[in-house]
């Protein structure tokens, strides 16, 4: 059974930074592609940043240079470093793990940002 428990979010002021993790179950960063989307409250869910099983990288426009994705070595644990924060990242932030078969999600957890 695959189980993905994201944690770190939480309350802070712009220009802040916040750490996300995605501690996955039943599945492994190595044979799937790691991904953090968000949803913010009237807009659709997209996609923030993403690792591949090779390890590359990919960013939404909107977050290069202040976001950086990441695993850890036994490639169970993906994280998501958020720095410089803005108020338009509120959002609830997912994490996702792609297989070849099929998608998982993480049930999500709550970034806001203050002006």
């Amino acid at each position: 059974q695959v189980q993905l428990v994201e944690s770190g979010g939480g309350l802070v002021q712009a220009g802040g930074s916040l750490r996300l993790s995605c501690a996955a179950s039943g599945i492994r960063f190595s044979n799937s592609n790691g991904g953090w989307y968000r949803q913010a409250p009237g807009k659709q869910r997209e996609l923030v940043a993403q690792i591949t099983r090779d390890g590359s990288t990919t960013y939404v426009d909107s977050v290069k240079g202040r976001f950086t994705i990441s695993r850890n070595n036994l490639k169970t644990t993906v994280y998501l470093q958020m720095n410089s924060l803005k108020p338009e990242d509120t959002a609830i932030y997912y994490c996702n793990a792609a297989s070849t078969t099929r998608a998982y999600w993480g049930q999500g957890t709550q970034v806001t940002v203050s002006s």
